[in-house]
């Protein structure tokens, strides 16, 4: 009989939760760390874990699991990595400062675009990253077999894994996520506001307002540490916001029906076009890239792939017998097999492929 694959995972909350529970559907053996004693007594007893440890008794051979505020992060992955774990992972929703302090090759950045407006434990579920993006940011540091099994627990729980830079990760979160709840939280409270003088107001809230503001709802103890760690690409984001609140304000008091008819439907285009989740395609190619057995190859491809917006539906690293040689196997969807094998010629790689059979 197999032996169970074992994962640790550190902070039993929402995310860390919803892994653990993920996981535990899928055959693992996940033990959970906390410093909230009570959470993680339901943690076992709702069966979210199988067992409890803490950092002091963790030893290697198992997947750890950083789910914790952001501010946290690397102490706790350091602490992982000294005990002697194979691969460590994180779930924080800022990483360069992250990916800056832990140098190590059995680290692999990451962050579930998911979520809920649900607190804790008790909002945790084994689907939450059912068709979400599951962002990877390994480094020229990171350990090729490192990436591929992080990037495995992401996919067998339902998500889409793609690897970008981290400094590039956290300049788009600030755009499609942390500003958003900022600006959620701030209408939020401008409405409230509102209310103490006209109480009929937030009875009035329709969907349109109730949706905006949904993001609003989640737990508030999370974001300091998030707008300490990101603070240059959040200001950035919202300075650029200003400006452009300015002038949809501009356009309306110069009474510019045009001008503000314009912008509105270049947002309902944008809003239209924006990508829905992934499928699985008819045709799929398998494209093998020849590389050297040295850490950055993955990172390298990964992120090129996401550049090029590729979808890697498998991934397989192929070591050689017969010197400091591999390959790495991809899965894609066979329309897209041209543009990557450019792509991946442009960067000096000599790709091949196979079509297979549907």
């Amino acid at each position: 009989m197999t032996e169970a694959k074992r994962a640790v995972v550190v902070g039993v909350g929402l995310i860390g939760g919803s892994i653990a529970l993920g996981l535990r559907k899928a055959g693992w053996y996940v033990t959970g760390v906390d410093t909230d004693a009570d959470r993680l007594a339901l943690a076992v007893g709702s069966g979210v874990i199988d067992d409890i440890t803490s950092l002091e008794e963790v030893d290697g051979g198992a997947l750890g699991v950083v789910a914790i505020p952001v501010g946290d992060v690397a102490g706790v992955v350091q602490s992982l990595l000294d005990a002697g774990l194979d691969v460590v992972t994180d779930v924080g929703s800022v990483k360069a400062p992250i990916v800056a302090a832990i140098d190590d090759p059995r680290f692999v950045p990451g962050h579930p675009m998911a979520g809920s407006e649900q607190d804790g434990l008790t909002g945790a579920s084994e689907d939450m990253f059912s068709g979400a993006t599951w962002v990877l940011c390994p480094t020229s540091s990171t350990d090729g077999v490192a990436f591929a099994s992080v990037r495995e627990m992401a996919v067998s729980l339902g998500a889409h894994a793609i690897a970008i830079p981290a400094e590039r990760h956290d300049m788009l979160v600030a755009v499609v996520s942390h500003v958003p709840h900022l600006t959620a939280a701030t209408l939020m409270r401008l409405a409230d506001g509102r209310a103490v003088e006209h109480r009929a107001l937030l009875r009035l809230a329709a969907g349109g307002f109730r949706d905006m503001t949904r993001i609003a709802a989640g737990h508030p103890a999370i974001w300091p540490d998030i707008c300490a760690e990101n603070a240059d690409a959040i200001v950035d984001v919202l300075d650029e916001l200003r400006v452009e609140l300015g002038r949809v304000r501009d356009a309306i008091a110069d009474r510019d029906r045009d001008g503000l008819l314009e912008r509105l439907e270049a947002a309902r285009v944008a809003r239209r076009n924006l990508p829905t989740t992934v499928s699985a395609p008819d045709k799929m190619t398998e494209v093998r890239v020849p590389v050297l057995d040295r850490q950055g190859e993955i990172a390298a491809i990964a992120a090129l792939a996401a550049d090029l917006d590729v979808n890697i539906y498998d991934l397989e690293i192929a070591h050689s017998t017969e010197g400091p040689r591999g390959v790495v196997v991809l899965l894609i969807e066979t329309a897209l097999a041209e543009r990557l094998q450019g792509g991946l010629m442009a960067l000096g790689y000599r790709p091949s492929s196979q079509a297979l059979d549907a």
